[in-house]
């Protein structure tokens, strides 16, 4: 051992020791930040903060960490005790305590809970686009002629899908665009898929189906790519994807989601048996009503009849006849004694006129005399020498004045 003396000299304090520590931990640009994985065993809420335990699930090794008051509203998830969770932070030391913890700045779901927090946020996401409005829906045609399906062709679904379209459609036309409906891989291929069934075009609708299985197993149909392309596609879409725990961004997007590959098919494609009984009980209500009509026109035709007979229409007829009849002598009387009227009236014209005729009047043997072509009524008007006209009854004179007698 070295002399107490030298040992003294090299001896540090606790707080040089602590300011040591600090220095390595803090400098350390790895434990600037740093995502640590463990189990919460505690956790306290505090008016500065949360202050939590993280550990090993096991046991072997714990840490302590705190999250500040100023950041517990930025965290995707709180601390609760059992809960797997992941945290990114930085190591920090507190001198007077002599200990080092974690100051955390998020704190994550692990496992199964991270999944969850990407499927919610992700569906929030499409959400705020519009994906999933109904008003996006598409009606699905009545009678489609060609029906597409994407799915594995090893899956028990495209059995049930061919079983169930054969039996209620026989003569549909079925096309398979297969895809691999599980893993890594099937997110990518179910994608290309669609797109073939696009890029050929005689789909009248398109049917997404997967059997059921494990939610790790299905989890390629809550993939973005997926659900944009079914989004995006032209054609109607209907799912069929056979699980029991809450629908996937694929259904939410597709026109018509139903919960097995058998309903999605049934769905798609009007049953032909139902369709005949439907048009038979059509044609039966159709000649059912006709008759009903005939009936109701054969009773107003023979009320129509009961009511001609009761007007009597020949009696009607003559009796107009009648009134023809009687309006035309009624007419013919009132233009003769118009006729006679109007005879009178010409007639004493007539006479006002031979009586106002002044050849008449010359016939009796009086005369007309002109001067210059005026008539003259009166001897002041003429002078001595003047020339004058003399009209008879026959013939006309030329005369000279020779004397103004008097004009009585």
């Amino acid at each position: 051992m070295p002399p107490l003396s030298t040992a003294v000299d090299s001896a540090l304090t606790v707080a040089g020791l602590t300011d040591y520590i600090r220095a390595l931990l803090e400098d350390d640009a790895q434990l600037h930040q740093v995502w640590v994985i463990g189990e919460v065993s505690s956790a306290r809420q505090h008016r500065q903060g949360c202050f939590f335990t993280l550990q090993e699930p096991d046991g072997s090794a714990a840490i302590s960490c705190v999250v500040w008051r100023s950041q517990l509203a930025r965290l995707a998830a709180l601390p609760a005790v059992g809960e797997q969770v992941i945290v990114l932070g930085q190591i920090r030391l507190y001198p007077k305590r002599g200990s080092y913890q974690l100051t955390v700045w998020q704190v994550l779901p692990a496992g199964a809970g991270l999944q969850a927090l990407r499927y919610r946020q992700l569906r929030s996401r499409l959400a705020a686009e519009g994906l999933f409005d109904a008003a996006q829906k598409r009606p699905l045609p009545a009678y489609p002629q060609t029906v597409a399906v994407v799915t594995s062709p090893q899956a028990a679904a495209w059995g049930d899908i061919q079983r169930t379209l054969g039996r209620r459609s026989p003569g549909l036309l079925v096309l398979l665009s297969p895809a691999i409906v599980q893993g890594e891989q099937a997110p990518g291929s179910i994608v290309k898929a669609i797109q073939r069934v696009q890029q050929d075009g005689r789909a009248a609708v398109l049917l997404l189906a997967r059997g059921g299985g494990a939610s790790e197993d299905l989890a390629c149909f809550d993939n973005e790519r997926v659900v944009r392309a079914i989004a995006t596609c032209p054609i109607p879409v209907v799912t069929g994807i056979g699980h029991e725990r809450d629908q996937s961004l694929a259904d939410l997007t597709a026109d018509l989601c139903a919960h097995t590959p058998t309903a999605a098919a049934e769905q798609a494609v009007p049953n032909l048996d139902q369709l005949y009984q439907e048009q038979a009980d059509f044609l039966q209500q159709t000649v059912q009503l006709t008759a009903q009509r005939l009936y109701q026109a054969a009773g107003q035709l023979q009320t129509c009849r009961n009511r001609l007979r009761q007007v009597q229409l020949d009696r009607q007829l003559d009796q107009a006849q009648q009134t023809v009849h009687q309006c035309q002598q009624r007419l013919l009387y009132s233009l003769g004694q118009r006729l006679q009227m109007a005879q009178h009236r010409h007639q004493l014209i007539a006479e006002k006129l031979v009586a106002l005729d002044p050849t008449a009047v010359l016939q009796r043997g009086y005369a007309l005399v002109r001067q210059n072509h005026q008539i003259v009524t009166r001897a002041a008007a003429l002078a001595p020498g003047d020339p004058i006209e003399i009209q008879l009854a026959a013939g006309q004179l030329r005369a000279t004045v020779t004397a103004i007698l008097t004009e009585d």
